[in-house]
């Protein structure tokens, strides 16, 4: 059932004296992006008529295709409470369709509400609970960000130690007036690194509320005179950030992992789900894991998994099985990290996970010892295979995947390769200070 109807949506922004509203949407890269309007061009836009020039987006179209119209969906109308309470501003996410009218297939709310439908016809509906980890730094005299900070703090600490406290408190309060359900927020492992956790959802609005989560994460933190960042690894000295997919399949609004008598408490429809992401993980890897960067964080440790395994006792796996039973029983995919686009995350999960179902994919057995602690001998006995560690070795993965181009797409496919060989490529050219200090007086 709609939350909002079209009069619903005239009714709140006259009443709330609201004056723009941002017509919200999100490339492939996952970076948002927006077409403001003035309320008095509400109604075009309610009615499916604001059209962008889709040749400006990167991962789009050509010149030649420009024209994108963007349809909004209504549930997702909210008011930003950061705003000036005189003149407010809304937002709604939007789809994007073409010129035909047509869904654009290279709009990643497409992608996923595709997976969605693919379960509903199963008999399922797919509920995710992410953990967005972030860091906080300072800003310079130019209010340009930076990756310095002075604190101390550490997992759990409070302040004054977590110097970060009162803007994640704020971070926290803005949320929930935004409609949020907040399960926990924390300090992280690393100095100025933070986490907070809301509650589970259906997967589209799951990875709409990642979008919104980070806007509003940059924004209050720039209001306290931080800089908010989900980089996954910006200092070499700290543990990186990762967003953890906690998964689980419902049928009726019962979650159908949960099993009482097995060993582990887990139905044969989580195996095959966990089986069929743990397949084509490899293959997923460029989409969860983006950036040159995001290997910097696997690479380190870091409780980041590099390892394809699972396990119910420990966080060094891919999968974690965390101790929560009956409804609340859930896998959780760990190698993740906020800098994918989640609804590509998501979609890739859920059709890895339905592949295993319909193919009756089983796991390997549970590894329930510490994978960092074990001699590469130990792990080639075992089977243990480790994820791409690189994004040049990402890249080769995800071709040799069919899975991932027909889950994605011929268009982001393609779009997607060719803009991360083009990184890659440039990355490798490059020069570091790291090489400098190494080489240059050396040689």
């Amino acid at each position: 059932m709609s939350k909002y109807t079209k009069e619903d949506i005239y009714r709140i922004v006259e009443e709330e004296n609201v004056e723009f509203i941002r017509l919200q949407f999100t490339d492939i890269f996952g970076t948002l992006k927006n077409v403001a309007i003035t309320a008095s061009n509400l109604e075009k836009a309610l009615n499916n008529q604001c059209m962008f020039d889709g040749s400006s987006i990167e991962g789009f179209v050509r010149i030649e295709q420009s024209d994108m119209y963007l349809y909004p969906d209504l549930d997702t109308f909210t008011i930003f409470p950061w705003r000036p309470q005189q003149g407010k501003v809304a937002r709604i996410i939007c789809d994007v369709y073409d010129a035909k009218g047509e869904p654009f297939a290279g709009d990643p709310r497409y992608i996923l509400r595709r997976q969605v439908e693919r379960a509903k016809k199963m008999g399922y509906t797919f509920n995710v609970g992410p953990e967005c980890e972030f860091f906080l730094f300072n800003q310079d005299e130019n209010g340009q960000p930076t990756t310095i900070t002075h604190e101390t703090a550490s997992y759990f600490d409070l302040g004054p130690v977590d110097m970060g406290e009162n803007a994640r408190r704020d971070m926290v309060l803005t949320l929930e007036d935004m409609g949020y359900e907040i399960e926990a927020s924390h300090h992280e492992v690393s100095p100025a690194q933070h986490e907070i956790d809301f509650n589970y959802d259906e997967a589209l609005s799951s990875a709409d509320n990642i979008m919104t989560f980070k806007l509003a994460i940059k924004t209050i933190a720039k209001k306290h005179g931080l800089f908010a960042s989900f980089m996954p690894k910006p200092r070499n000295d700290a543990y990186g950030s990762g967003m953890h997919i906690n998964m689980s399949l419902s049928r009726d609004g019962k979650n159908v992992f949960f099993d009482p008598d097995d060993e582990y408490q887990l139905s044969q429809e989580a195996y095959y789900f966990m089986g069929g992401v743990m397949e084509h993980i490899k293959g997923m890897t460029l989409i969860t894991n983006p950036l040159i960067n995001s290997y910097k964080r696997i690479l380190g440790g870091d409780e980041a998994p590099a390892y394809i395994a699972w396990s119910t006792m420990n966080r060094s796996p891919l999968i974690r099985i965390p101790s929560s039973q009956g409804d609340s029983r859930r896998v959780e995919l760990r190698s993740p990290d906020p800098s994918g686009n989640p609804y590509l995350v998501l979609a890739l999960c859920l059709a890895a996970g339905l592949d295993g179902l319909e193919n009756h994919t089983l796991p390997p057995k549970a590894v329930d010892r510490n994978i960092y602690e074990m001699t590469d001998e130990e792990k080639e006995e075992l089977g243990i295979e480790s994820l791409p560690l690189s994004m040049d070795l990402a890249l080769e993965e995800m071709k040799k995947d069919p899975f991932v181009k027909e889950v994605l797409g011929d268009h982001i496919f393609n779009k997607y390769v060719e803009a991360k060989e083009s990184e890659w490529n440039r990355y490798r050219s490059f020069v570091t200070e790291w090489e400098v200090k190494e080489y240059l007086y050396k040689i």
